[in-house]
């Protein structure tokens, strides 16, 4: 035992010898390159190999694989396109080559090189090999979502979202589809959990606002359009919408600095710049600024002369500008519309005591007031009724009236429009002690109260 021990010993020492010498030529040197200089040569000599092959022939396709494999990592798509294009139509007759990977991989070139249609074609052959890969249902759902077909981006997003349910992305398009479908609420759920994954996301913020408008919820919808006011892209749809909710909320002032913020934006597309001013333009009028809203008028009509009623608003609003009894007696807040209206009566009876007994306003659209009326001849109950129209007035109206002749005992009424009266309705009123007060007339009697 004791006479093998120097053997064992001399054995290990060769050993310990040999492992030195193999640390310190090979493992230690191939330490000290750079990263990825195997793979750079490695990359080199595929190239070369490569290329050696195709020239002795062209369709050689494992040779072709790895051109395009180096060209798709080098993010060099148009050659990886042209590349993955030739395999794909090799793919029948060479069960060798990865059919779902290739079509893939050209669908997403296609994509990269700004290529829709092409990268559609190749998608979906790839879903055909494999169809519930996430990446290919991703980016098909996206596509159809592009193309407006949401129930078929619905699909593919869904069964991207079983495979991914926390992608951003996925769940963003998601979203969207679900809003363009008309289903708000499952929308918002989605887009929310799409906010989670993406906070800065702002396009999916914008219509995660929109859902929330859709299902009735303006103070949640306005609080993130507010927010996205000032984005230079998002920013003009924001501002209209955000207008729209407080011009609707008879919020005018807060209607007018929403849009304002959204016609001072540079990049606006011609059909949101002409809404966002129209609105505006209502908004100035609702808020008594005459001059403001025809400005706003006037930059539509050198926009676009045809645009809406653009031209009628500024003639009617030149008119309502020189005339403020008329102004009043349009646009003014009920209290103001009532007050001019209860001046009004004693013009169609000058030299009469009038007595005012009842005020009934129906909405902002009319006010019925119900006088007795006393001359040195005769009393009567007169029942006025003030419409804030400045279009044609049916028969409708009329006959609405003659019931509240009868319920106040009424003798007699008179109908006063700031338009005209349809031919049915002074039908109406031939047999009737109704008079019918139109346009000329009541501009008459507003002159009159000076």
């Amino acid at each position: 035992m004791l006479n093998s021990l120097p053997i064992l010993l001399a054995a290990l020492g060769a050993i310990l010898v040999l492992l030195a010498g193999w640390y310190f030529m090979i493992v230690l040197p191939n330490a000290k390159k750079k990263p990825g200089s195997v793979r750079v040569k490695d990359r080199a000599a595929t190239l070369k190999e490569a290329t050696k092959r195709l020239a002795v022939n062209s369709k050689d396709p494992d040779a072709l694989l790895s051109l395009a494999d180096i060209y798709f990592g080098d993010n060099d798509f148009e050659k990886a396109s042209k590349t993955y294009s030739i395999l794909s139509t090799m793919t029948t007759s060479n069960p060798n080559l990865d059919n779902y990977l290739i079509n893939l991989r050209s669908g997403l070139c296609a994509l990269k090189l700004g290529q829709p249609e092409e990268a559609y074609k190749s998608l979906l052959i790839a879903k055909a090999v494999r169809g519930e890969a996430f990446e290919v249902n991703y980016n098909l759902g996206v596509l159809e979502y592009q193309k407006k077909a949401y129930e078929k981006a619905l699909s593919c997003l869904k069964a991207a979202v079983s495979v991914a349910p926390d992608h951003g992305g996925t769940l963003k398009y998601l979203g969207q589809t679900l809003y363009k479908l008309k289903a708000s609420k499952e929308a918002v759920a989605v887009l929310r959990r799409a906010m989670d994954a993406e906070p800065n996301d702002k396009e999916c913020l914008f219509h995660l606002a929109q859902a929330y408008f859709e299902l009735g919820q303006a103070e949640n919808a306005v609080q993130i359009f507010t927010h996205l006011r000032p984005d230079p892209e998002i920013g003009p749809q924001a501002a209209l919408f955000a207008g729209t909710i407080h011009y609707n909320a008879r919020q005018y002032d807060k209607a007018i600095e929403d849009l304002e913020i959204g016609v001072r934006h540079e990049k606006v597309a011609p059909e949101v710049i002409l809404e966002m001013k129209y609105r505006l333009a209502n908004a100035y009028t609702q808020a008594q600024n005459m001059e403001a809203a025809l400005r706003q008028y006037k930059d539509i009509r050198n926009i676009n002369p045809s645009y809406r009623d653009v031209a009628d608003q500024i003639r009617r609003l030149s008119e309502f500008n020189s005339n403020k009894h008329l102004q009043v007696y349009m646009l003014a807040p009920t209290s103001e519309f009532v007050t001019l209206c209860r001046n009004l009566t004693t013009c169609f009876f000058p030299k009469a005591g009038i007595k005012v007994v009842d005020v009934t306003v129906e909405k902002n659209d009319y006010a019925d007031i119900t006088c007795e009326v006393s001359t040195s001849k005769w009393d009567d109950t007169i029942v006025f009724r003030f419409l804030r129209s400045g279009g044609q007035v049916g028969e409708l109206y009329i006959r609405d009236m003659q019931v509240r002749l009868k319920e106040m005992h009424a003798g007699r009424g008179f109908c006063v429009t700031a338009g005209s009266f349809t031919p049915t309705a002074k039908q109406f009123v031939e047999a009737r002690l109704i008079d019918l007060v139109e346009k000329d007339a009541l501009l008459k009697a507003l002159s009159a109260l000076g």
